[in-house]
């Protein structure tokens, strides 16, 4: 497989991680279930043939994406292709970060892939149409990053608080108060709960389950036992049987098939 990474410069960098590519990935199976990251992505395809959504339980083809689509936070896992002879370029936004890109809410896209027509006209189709101009790879990206700021550069303002709010989640799933976390940036709790899903795409229980479960999935990766109790009181959990009840919601899977079915790579779990 062929891979790229190229970070944006400033003031991209402050909202985005980085631009990812990749081509000639061949795995052996063709359906994988992306598991709920906190993240939004943005995909550029360089290829004509559409990629598909799955139905979760069957496997089926139940949507369509095309050239460009963007990919809301999520609070379940969704069923996707495996990339097998693909060739994308992905748009990494920094956690929490994404909304300054978007036309709308965030919370109007969490859940949901979207193609970018209907978010932004037909204005990443032509981009995409530059970028298939050049088979550099370093020059793609470039166009890339010189038309983000071109067309977004005016909207790159973020609301602190909920970026501190999303940070302290991320840093501290099995500490976080949103009592305290409300008086320390002053908003009222109803309040702080609409700019986070404003900004973010959930609100920040939902968006804390989240992070306790991907840090539970790093443990899973990190530690040569595992000791399901001690995981999920590390990640915060209340009791194990929350812990497993969230692990099935985010991932489909009990803990002990999720660690019989995980591949090499995190967040993706293949399924057929």
């Amino acid at each position: 497989m062929i891979t790229q990474t190229y970070i944006p410069s400033f003031p991209l960098n402050q909202f985005i991680d980085y631009f990812f590519f990749y081509e000639g990935y061949s795995p052996s199976h063709s359906v994988e279930r992306f598991l709920p990251d906190g993240n939004v992505e943005l995909i550029i395809d360089l290829h004509d043939t559409p990629k598909f959504i799955y139905d979760n339980e069957t496997l089926r083809e139940i949507q369509a994406c095309h050239h460009v689509w963007a990919s809301g936070v999520r609070t379940e896992p969704i069923s996707i292709g495996s990339g097998r002879d693909a060739a994308m370029i992905v748009v990494y936004f920094k956690k929490g970060l994404a909304a300054p890109f978007f036309p709308l809410p965030m919370n109007e896209i969490s859940d949901c892939v979207v193609d970018a027509d209907l978010l932004w006209g037909h204005w990443f189709g032509s981009l995409r149409e530059r970028m298939l101009e050049t088979n550099d790879t370093t020059r793609r990206f470039e166009i890339l990053e010189d038309s983000l700021l071109k067309q977004f550069s005016s909207r790159l303002i973020n609301n602190p608080c909920v970026e501190y709010a999303v940070r302290q989640i991320i840093l501290h799933p099995d500490q976080v108060s949103f009592t305290k976390m409300s008086q320390e940036i002053g908003y009222s709790q109803k309040h702080f709960i609409s700019l986070f899903k404003n900004q973010v795409g959930i609100t920040p229980k939902a968006y804390l389950r989240i992070a306790r479960f991907q840090k539970a999935i790093n443990e899973i990766e990190q530690r040569g036992t595992v000791n399901w109790t001690t995981i999920s009181q590390d990640c915060g959990f209340y009791d194990q049987s929350h812990f497993i009840n969230d692990f099935r919601l985010f991932s489909g899977f009990t803990p002990e098939q999720y660690l019989r079915s995980k591949s090499d790579m995190l967040n993706y779990v293949p399924v057929g």
